[in-house]
C-alpha cells in the first residue's frame, strides 16, 4: 500500500512537470463544441451578440478560457458585442476581458466603446433581471459601466432587448447562469443561446439540446476544443501560448493517467493480497 504521501508527490509531479515543460496535447473539437464555433462564424459581420459573463474568480480558471475565446471570434468577426453580467463579482472579469481583447489586442482594428462593443456591467435581479433584459435591456441598464446613457449609444440603436440580437453566448458558474436564461429568455423568445459552463453544470443543460441550446462548451476541455477550432480557422491563435484552455489539457491529461493508474495498481494488489491469503 502507498503512502498517502507518496501519492501526493506523484500528483504534484504529473501537474508541475507538463506545466514547466510547457507540455501540451492534441485537442480536437468534437461536434457539439464545432457547432457553437460554427454558429458564431457562420453569423453575418456585424451581428449583434449579448455575452453575459456569470461567474466569479472561483470559476476564473475554468471559464475564463472560454470567455476569451468567444470574445476573440466575435471581434475577428466584427460581430457588434453587447457585454453583461448577473454576478455582481463578475464585473471585474467582463473589465478584464474588455480590456485584454477589445482594448490589447485588437486595439490596431479600432473597436470603439458603444459602436463596436459595450460593457453594461453588473445589474442584480436573477431571473427578473433576464425577463427584463430580454424585451427591455435599455430600461434594466440605463448607464453603460462608462456612466454613458445606454439610449444614446449607436451599439444598441434599434435594439429594444435580447429578443433582438442574433445570438446570446453565456459562460456559466451556476445560478443565475445558462439555465435561467434558457428558461426566462430564449425559450420564450426563441434567441439562439450557446453556453460554456462548469464541468459539474453541463448535465443539467444537456436536456436543453438541441431545441432550446444550440450547444455546449463543458468544462476546460470544452474550452480547449473551442481554442483549438479557432486556432485552425484563424492560425494567429493556433499558437499554445495563447490559449489558457490549451495550456491546461496537458496537466489534466496527465494527472489523470495517474489517478487511473493508481486505481489499477490498488486493484491489483488487492487481488494479490486476497490471492496470497488464501494459500
Amino acid at each position: 500500500m502507498l503512502d498517502r504521501r507518496v501519492i501526493f508527490l506523484l500528483m504534484l509531479l504529473a501537474v508541475s512537470i507538463p506545466l514547466l515543460t510547457n507540455a501540451t496535447v492534441t485537442i480536437q473539437p468534437s461536434p457539439l463544441v464545432q457547432r457553437v464555433f460554427d454558429l458564431v462564424e457562420e453569423l453575418p459581420s456585424g451581428s449583434r451578440v449579448i455575452l453575459s459573463f456569470d461567474y466569479d474568480p472561483a470559476s476564473e480558471a475554468e471559464l475564463s478560457p472560454m470567455a476569451t475565446a468567444f470574445l476573440r471570434h466575435c471581434a475577428l468577426k466584427r460581430h457588434r458585442m453587447i457585454l453583461m453580467t448577473l454576478w455582481p463579482t463578475g464585473s471585474l472579469l467582463v473589465e478584464r476581458n474588455v480590456t485584454k481583447i477589445l482594448q490589447g489586442e485588437f486595439q490596431a482594428a479600432e473597436l470603439k466603446s458603444g459602436v463596436d462593443y459595450v460593457n453594461l456591467g453588473f445589474r442584480p435581479g436573477n431571473e427578473v433581471a433576464i425577463k427584463t433584459v430580454a424585451t427591455d435591456l435599455k430600461g434594466l441598464f440605463t448607464t453603460d459601466a462608462e456612466g454613458n446613457s445606454t439610449a444614446t449609444l449607436p451599439i444598441l440603436t434599434d435594439l429594444a432587448g435580447a429578443k433582438d440580437a442574433d445570438l446570446i453566448l453565456n459562460v456559466s458558474a451556476g445560478f443565475p447562469g445558462g439555465r435561467e436564461w434558457i428558461q426566462y429568455a430564449t425559450t420564450t423568445h426563441r434567441i439562439p443561446i450557446v453556453v460554456g459552463c462548469t464541468g459539474v453544470q453541463a448535465p443539467q443543460l444537456y436536456p436543453y439540446l438541441p431545441d432550446q441550446l444550440r450547444g455546449i462548451l463543458a468544462a476546460i476541455k470544452g474550452a480547449a476544443e473551442y481554442e483549438s477550432a479557432l486556432g485552425a480557422k484563424y492560425p494567429q491563435y493556433a499558437p499554445a501560448s495563447q490559449n489558457a484552455g490549451i495550456r491546461r489539457m496537458g496537466p489534466q491529461l496527465y494527472a489523470h493517467r495517474l489517478m487511473i493508474a493508481l486505481i489499477v495498481l490498488g486493484n491489483l494488489g488487492l487481488l494479490f493480497s486476497k490471492r496470497s491469503r488464501r494459500s
